[in-house]
């Protein structure tokens, strides 16, 4: 598997202290990460200087931009997309609260505005039973629509160039391809990496045991290859198309999303904490951003 060989030393922190970051996106010099369990979005240019750019009173999560350059902010608990004008003001974007039968989760918006959104499908939590759910589509407009079903918890997610999204199915063990219809429809779903058995089980605990990669955050380089972060083996991966498993980038804690940016493109960003599970995470200050040099830069979207 070569592990190091795409690394140039280990990693090291940006910021710490935070409760649990999520959703990380490098935009016009910054680093953009929602933190769950302090509402909050901020922003760092990785050199000390951190913005409060967002509270997000509903759990902010997904984050994208529009054509125009103004956010768009998952907020995860009242299903809203919300809208972050150039002063910093918030408002509401779509309601996707018809659409979806848990609380929102990740999110990517592509070049034209139109944002895809994933959502828990259950309460994973309250500890309900594993179900599989659907993936969400806004248009710029703010219109809602179903574009994807039977998704195993849709996490993040990739648009490859030639327009193609890859969504990461945490409870799946996959990341899962479509092609992108001029009209943003998706169609010819196909698995992109399959890491061992879907786990046939609604035992969410169960299901835990049997993964072999619980794919969350991902992100794209310029070869093709997908960065993928393990939910369940404290690690990023470093995956080709058809699954296998080129690097990995073990740094002793969970890591639960990642995103390539820096001046260059070659700074692996990485959202760490000790764990994921919300009752462990609120209460503490725990969070890390960390950051690592690879030699592959960024490519396509976010």
């Amino acid at each position: 598997m070569g592990r190091g060989r795409l690394t140039a030393g280990e990693p090291t922190v940006v910021l710490d202290g935070y409760s649990y970051l999520e959703c990380p996106r490098w935009r016009d010099g910054r680093l953009w990460v929602s933190d769950f369990y302090t509402n909050q979005v901020v922003a760092t240019d990785c050199r000390g200087t951190t913005e409060v750019v967002a509270e997000v009173p509903g759990q902010p999560s997904g984050l994208g931009f529009l054509p125009d350059g103004r956010a768009l902010i998952v907020s995860m608990r009242d299903h809203r997309i919300l809208v972050r004008s150039g002063s910093g003001g918030l408002s509401e974007h779509a309601d996707l609260s018809g659409a979806v039968t848990g609380v929102l989760n990740d999110m990517i918006v592509d070049e034209r505005g139109r944002a895809y959104v994933g959502n828990f499908g259950f309460d994973l939590m309250g500890g309900a039973a594993l179900r599989y759910t659907t993936l969400t589509r806004v248009d710029p407009d703010g219109t809602v629509s179903t574009v994807a079903e039977d998704l195993g918890f849709p996490n993040g997610m990739v648009i490859l160039d030639g327009g193609v999204l890859v969504v990461a199915e945490t409870f799946a063990g996959r990341l899962t391809a479509f092609d992108i219809d001029e009209d943003g429809g998706l169609r010819n779903r196909r698995v992109w990496a399959q890491f061992g058995e879907a786990p046939q089980t609604e035992d969410v605990g169960e299901a835990v045991q049997r993964l072999q990669v619980a794919p969350d955050g991902i992100c794209a380089d310029a070869e093709g290859a997908i960065w993928v972060a393990d939910a369940v083996g404290s690690r990023v991966i470093r995956v080709r198309e058809g699954g296998e498993i080129i690097d990995e980038i073990a740094p002793g804690t969970g890591v639960f999303a990642c995103m390539l940016g820096g001046d260059d493109g070659r700074t692996l960003f990485l959202c760490a904490a000790p764990s994921f599970p919300e009752h462990e995470r609120r209460p503490v200050r725990e969070a890390q951003l960390l950051a690592v040099h690879v030699d592959v830069p960024h490519a396509g979207l976010p």
